[in-house]
C-alpha cells in the first residue's frame, strides 16, 4: 500500500474515533495536500494556510524560547481548527465542532500526528515502494505526487572523465 493511502487510512480512523471531527487534513510543511478527509472545505487553500500557520507557530515558539513547535489551536464561533506537527516535513490539521472535548482533540491529534510522521519516515519496503519522483523515477526520499518531502543522505559517485 502506498504511503499516501496509509496516511488517508489514518485520517479515516481518526475521524471514526472522534465523531466531533468534521474534517482532517495531512499536508506537507510547504502547503501541499498529502491526504484529506474533509467534505465541504477547500483542502488546497486550508493546506496553504496551515503551512503559513506552521511557519508562524514555529517562529513564535522559537522567539519565546519554548522549544520545537508541537501544536496550534484556533477557536472560532463554530468550532476548532487544530494543527499538529507530523514530523519535520508534514502537518496534521483537524476541524472539530464546538462540542468537541479539547483534551480528547489534543490526545487524538497528537497520536495521529505521530503515526503520520512514522508513515512518512518509513523507508521503502517491497509492500510500500516510494512513489515516482519528478522525473518519473524512484526517489530516495519520501514523496507524494512526485514532490520530495524529506531528505535522506544520498551518495552520488563521482563521474568518470574520459579523455580523448
Amino acid at each position: 500500500m502506498a504511503v499516501e493511502a496509509e496516511v488517508l487510512n489514518e485520517l479515516h480512523r481518526l475521524r471514526a474515533r472522534m465523531p466531533q471531527l468534521t474534517g482532517a487534513l495531512a499536508a506537507s510543511a510547504d502547503g501541499l495536500v498529502l491526504a484529506r478527509d474533509m467534505p465541504d472545505v477547500e483542502a488546497e487553500a486550508l493546506a496553504a494556510l496551515t503551512a503559513a500557520a506552521l511557519g508562524v507557530g514555529r517562529r513564535m515558539a522559537d522567539l519565546a524560547a519554548r522549544g520545537e513547535f508541537r501544536e496550534l489551536l484556533v477557536r472560532g464561533a463554530g468550532g476548532y481548527v487544530a494543527t499538529y506537527a507530523a514530523g519535520p516535513s508534514a502537518v496534521l490539521t483537524l476541524l472539530a465542532d464546538d462540542r468537541a472535548n479539547v483534551g480528547r482533540l489534543h490526545l487524538e491529534g497528537r497520536r495521529s500526528g505521530t503515526r503520520i510522521a512514522e508513515l512518512l519516515a518509513a523507508g521503502p519496503t517491497p509492500d510500500r515502494p516510494h512513489l515516482p519522483g519528478p522525473g518519473g523515477t524512484a526517489s530516495a526520499s519520501p514523496t507524494f505526487r512526485g514532490r520530495n518531502l524529506g531528505s535522506l543522505p544520498i551518495r552520488i559517485p563521482p563521474q568518470s572523465r574520459h579523455e580523448p
